[in-house]
């Protein structure tokens, strides 16, 4: 099943109908504003089987929670210093994933073996308002890079449609990457500088 929303006005009915799938053990691809992603309920053991199985990646590989805003970040982590809080909450949301050590609301299915959790807020309306309106963040794991560097709904659809319950189409994407920082180690690790500004980090 393939849903077109709208990439900066999504349709409530329709965010709901996908919300329905994610609570019901489903997965989805939906888009952020770096990639279109794997998505599922955070507490969903047998969907998060199946995106491993489908990306056949290794369960020990961590994997990203999409929130909605940096009050989610302090729920699900722990060790945020104020500084660093006051920071990512005037860069966001944008092209990030900070890595911090897990608090004990996150799901021991989603830990790592450092027991860490890599959490995101893009600038991506229909991602966003996913998780609003479930209020609670959504698993997010990005999808293969297509050779020509854009990710056409339609042609993942073709390419996944029997293995996911739902596309939902927000529009071709250009890929870029987001920046990957590890707040967990001391001093701070740029695991993956991607594309936005790191000027800040470790000054």
């Amino acid at each position: 099943m393939i849903l077109e929303i709208h990439p900066y006005s999504p349709q409530q009915r329709l965010i709901d109908q996908v919300i329905e799938i994610i609570e019901n053990d489903g997965v989805i691809i939906y888009g952020t504003d770096t990639t279109y992603s794997f998505g599922c309920c955070i507490h969903s053991k047998k969907a998060m089987k199946r995106i491993y199985q489908i990306k056949e990646i290794d369960k020990k590989k961590p994997l990203t929670f999409i929130c909605n805003d940096t009050k989610q970040f302090q729920q699900y982590t722990k060790g945020i210093s104020t500084p660093i809080f006051r920071k990512i909450k005037s860069i966001v949301p944008g092209p990030y994933t900070f890595i911090f050590e897990a608090s004990k609301m996150v799901p021991k299915i989603m830990l790592s073996p450092r027991s860490t959790i890599g959490v995101r807020m893009p600038d991506a309306p229909t991602a966003t308002m996913l998780v609003e309106t479930m209020d609670e963040p959504i698993l997010s794991s990005s999808l293969p890079e297509p050779e020509s560097g854009v990710h056409y709904p339609y042609e993942i659809h073709e390419q996944y449609e029997k293995l996911v319950d739902c596309v939902v189409d927000s529009g071709e994407l250009y890929l870029t990457k987001s920046a990957i920082i590890d707040f967990s180690v001391s001093p701070t690790e740029i695991i993956r500088a991607g594309d936005a500004d790191l000027d800040w980090v470790n000054t």
